[in-house]
């Protein structure tokens, strides 16, 4: 059960409205996550930019992020984090059985070995950062990745490692 309610009603925060306008516009609805965040409008407001920044632009392809989404929440314990995530994967084409071997044996799914290299470094990352050795970080830039992609695979990590810490604590209900 939740600790803190998700605003359910219209807020009057014009901040808030305004998130919410733009949440409800990319998804159809406004997810428990950032209900509970508006809270607090400029934590929401922030959150929901890096989100925007870090989930829907850059350079990597959306099924590279969320495939690190759904990794590192299996890696942190995420329920929310892990179903909202899948479903996002399946949306984008991939079946059930897919997603369940990304967790066994990345290298058998359908991406380069950037990608690959990628999301292995953002997992440990996640794990242990600090066991990363050179050697993993080299063959990350052999594989092809440009600072700006390691950058960019480390922003997803970083916003699904605080979204699961910050879901967790306050146990907010699945709501899809």
């Amino acid at each position: 059960m939740t600790r803190i309610t998700p605003l359910v009603s219209q807020p009057d925060d014009p901040i808030v409205s305004a998130v919410f306008d733009e949440i409800e516009a990319v998804f159809g609805r406004v997810p428990n996550l950032f209900r509970t965040y508006a809270h607090h409008p400029p934590l929401l407001q922030a959150n929901w930019g890096k989100v925007k920044a870090v989930m829907m632009a850059g350079s990597l392809r959306r099924e590279v992020k969320e495939t690190i989404a759904v990794l590192v929440s299996k890696d942190n314990s995420c329920s929310y984090c892990v179903v909202a995530h899948t479903a996002a994967l399946e949306s984008l084409g991939m079946t059930s059985e897919q997603i369940a071997a990304l967790e066994d044996n990345l290298d058998l799914a359908d991406f380069d070995a950037k990608e690959k290299a990628l999301i292995h470094f953002a997992r440990d990352a996640n794990r242990n950062p600090l066991a990363i050795p050179d050697a993993q970080f080299q063959a990350i830039r052999q594989s092809g990745a440009q600072d700006a992609e390691i950058v960019e695979a480390l922003g997803v990590m970083e916003v699904f490692t605080s979204f699961n810490k910050f879901l967790d604590s306050l146990q907010v209900d699945l709501d899809f």
